[in-house]
């Protein structure tokens, strides 16, 4: 059953990881319902909410191809709405 969730991204200090981030969200385009970017250029991050709907294995997939890259924290949240 696919799940609604939202997964949290934080950047710190890290342009590299924005071409890495952007391939890993093409390659899971199918699950992604919509997603908001904010740079704070004042404290050098840039973060990313991102809103899912899959399974939760899809999700947690997501989740955790973005948490490995160097540079880059992430949260995700997979809420009991089943769709």
């Amino acid at each position: 059953m696919k799940r609604v969730g939202i997964i949290g991204i934080v950047v710190k200090d890290n342009k590299s990881a924005a071409l890495e981030i952007q391939s890993i969200l093409t390659e899971m385009s199918d699950i992604i319902i919509g997603r908001m970017g904010i740079p704070d250029r004042i404290h050098n991050i840039n973060v990313l909410s991102i809103a899912v709907e899959g399974e939760t294995e899809q999700i947690s997939a997501l989740s955790g191809k973005l948490g490995r890259l160097n540079g880059v924290s992430v949260k995700s949240v997979v809420t009991s709405i089943e769709i």
